[in-house]
């Protein structure tokens, strides 16, 4: 049996083809995608999103990304480039940013949205899905309201996409943990949010949120955990595992494990700052993986990043890479209107297990 239980075919079987779709205008050279993959959408709960996702983490994050105010008229194209070529679909977090800069994402992606000059019914479509920090001093349903109403003066829209709990307390204060289910209940009663996720929820914590959710008469839509092919322990295919069986969409963060699996960096050719001590420890023992992404992405003339972002849209999750800069966002569209054989999965999926070393997971992350 094969390291990947499940099949990609009813994925794409869900998807029937559209007979017109009328494309949106850009100021930008529409990339030659076949228009019915990224206009034609999947189902998070009550919403219809893109395959794909962007995130937004390293928007307003000057020490892991480096981010700079003067990135933002680049951000504002590329916000702009992606929508037009069908994504709806944004990451964002409260916590996102640094020093002064705490929640600059979704100020970026509010006033992004604001000044898109596309169609208005492209830019009613947009999705934002943000999470809520489990921060110590947000210790009752009514503070953690207080934090999603927040987040929506950033933004300045009235309503949120898919209200998310960043992370679980249940490892070090379960009292807390509680009332934080109790907030995403009330802000979604208060149709403060669309829909309510969690990101991080190792598999016993999901399906007790689940069930604690379902009682109240909550539907869980969405569960955002580190998912690739760099990050395939027993944990993940437990997870996807049980958000198929429950109904939950599984959204994948860092799909390119960092950056790992763009085959830009190598041992003797490192990011700056943080990341470079994670890259160091685990490159070395990638070259089987990293092979085989380039040889599939040689083959379908594509490149290593849109295999690996591929992979994980076949194996039924919706990713959600970072973009920065216009190129990125241009690449990423590329992981769009094709998809990756069986026999191609069964090759990643072998080139995997023999890679010796495995992403760190997120300390966050539950059992």
């Amino acid at each position: 049996m094969g390291f990947f239980t499940s099949t990609p075919a009813a994925y794409f079987n869900s998807f029937s083809p559209l007979n017109e779709i009328s494309l949106p205008s850009s100021p930008f050279k529409l990339l030659k995608l076949p228009p019915y993959w990224p206009w034609q959408k999947v189902k998070i709960g009550p919403l219809s999103v893109s395959p794909m996702g962007f995130g937004t983490w390293a928007w307003g994050n000057q020490l892991l990304w480096g981010y700079q105010e003067s990135m933002d008229t680049e951000l504002q194209q590329t916000f702009n480039l992606a929508v037009d070529n069908g994504i709806n679909l944004f990451d964002t977090a409260d916590s996102y940013g640094t020093g002064r800069l705490n929640g600059q994402s979704e100020k970026l992606l509010g006033k992004f949205m604001r000044e898109y000059q596309g169609q208005k019914r492209v830019q009613n479509e947009i999705v934002i899905a943000t999470k809520f920090a489990a921060y110590p001093w947000r210790l009752t349903p009514g503070q953690f309201v207080n934090a999603c109403k927040a987040s929506l003066d950033r933004m300045q829209i009235e309503q949120i996409g898919i209200g998310q709990l960043h992370w679980s307390t249940a490892n070090y204060a379960s009292l807390q943990e509680l009332a934080l289910w109790d907030g995403l209940v009330a802000m979604y009663e208060k149709g403060l949010v669309q829909a309510v996720g969690v990101s991080n929820y190792g598999p016993r914590q999901l399906v007790k949120i689940y069930e604690y959710l379902k009682d109240r008469g909550v539907p869980l839509c969405s569960a955002q955990v580190q998912f690739s092919l760099l990050s395939m322990g027993q944990d993940q295919l437990e997870i996807k595992n049980i958000c198929d069986s429950l109904g939950i969409r599984l959204i994948a963060y860092s799909p390119l494990g960092l950056g790992m699996l763009t085959g830009k960096y190598t041992p003797s050719q490192l990011p700056r700052g943080p990341r470079a001590f994670l890259f160091r420890q685990i490159l070395p023992g990638l070259e089987p993986l990293l092979s085989s992404l380039r040889e599939i992405a040689q083959k379908r003339r594509k490149t290593v990043p849109q295999v690996a972002i591929n992979w994980c849209i076949c194996m039924g999750a919706i990713p959600i890479p970072g973009v920065k800069t216009i190129k990125q966002a241009e690449e990423n569209l590329g992981a769009l209107g094709w998809q990756l054989s069986s026999g191609e999965l069964l090759q990643l999926e072998n080139a995997a297990l023999e890679s010796p070393q495995r992403m760190i997971q997120n300390i966050f992350q539950t059992r």
